[in-house]
């Protein structure tokens, strides 16, 4: 008897917020320099934007806040969420005024999807010493002060806590906000990567946290501060 053919399954719509849609996001991204990205970035005291690879402008990029029907394209910053091997798990969004002056003057103004948890934006690659934080911004701001160190951002204090440290690195430097929850992520990494027999600093901030210290006091005296809490045998990378 001659069969009928099994109807072909209807190919399942990628869902949002996986890593295949942050994928799709950030290939639709265009690098920073020149952008309102770059607009925004430089208003907050950072010139270095525009070099990293793992952040990219996007013109109309999707936002919703809670309650509302209808989702709206504004202009967004877009930083990777890479794994230890380097692939793409996640893409963070900061949502920016018209102009770039700000973030965009709505409820929601950051949000995350796809795979976060022990993954970070690698903002510079690590070798034996890695300085790791939570936000964009704020790690940013020790690029300005101190391009000779690698830089990570975990993006919250929860993701700071479990972020997964790579082979080979000898010692590491927490960058924390002063608040708690803050120095509870700190403890809970310092905890781990001691296990791991890496040699741990935190780095502390003067004011909330360290592009506070930034736009407040400048690069020079933010390097200062900094020179006083990294190990004297890395002193020598504060300038690049």
């Amino acid at each position: 008897p001659v069969l009928p053919d099994a109807p072909v399954p209807r190919k399942a719509k990628t869902p949002g917020g996986t890593p295949a849609a942050a994928v799709r996001l950030f290939a639709a991204s265009v690098p920073v320099a020149g952008t309102l990205a770059d607009t925004y970035l430089r208003s907050r005291g950072l010139t270095q934007g525009g070099r990293m690879s793992a952040l990219r402008f996007h013109p109309k990029c999707w936002h919703r806040d809670e309650g509302q029907t209808r989702s709206t394209p504004r202009p967004a910053l877009i930083a990777a969420v890479t794994d230890g091997a380097g692939a793409l798990q996640g893409v963070h969004r900061t949502w920016l005024a018209p102009d770039g002056q700000g973030k965009a003057r709505v409820e929601t103004q950051r949000r995350a999807m796809g795979h976060l948890l022990g993954n970070a934006v690698r903002l510079t690659p690590h070798d034996d010493i890695l300085v790791v934080g939570e936000g964009i911004e704020t790690m940013l701001s020790l690029v300005e002060a101190m391009p000779g160190l690698p830089v990570w951002a975990a993006l919250s204090s929860s993701h700071l806590g479990a972020v997964l440290l790579p082979e080979g690195v000898q010692r590491l430097y927490i960058a924390i906000d002063r608040d708690p929850a803050g120095q509870r992520a700190a403890e809970r990494l310092s905890a781990r990567a001691l296990d791991a027999g890496i040699a741990v600093r935190v780095l502390e901030p003067r004011l909330g946290d360290f592009n506070d210290d930034l736009r407040a006091n400048g690069k020079d005296a933010l390097r200062q501060h900094l020179a006083r809490q990294i190990g004297p045998e890395d002193r020598h990378r504060l300038s690049g």
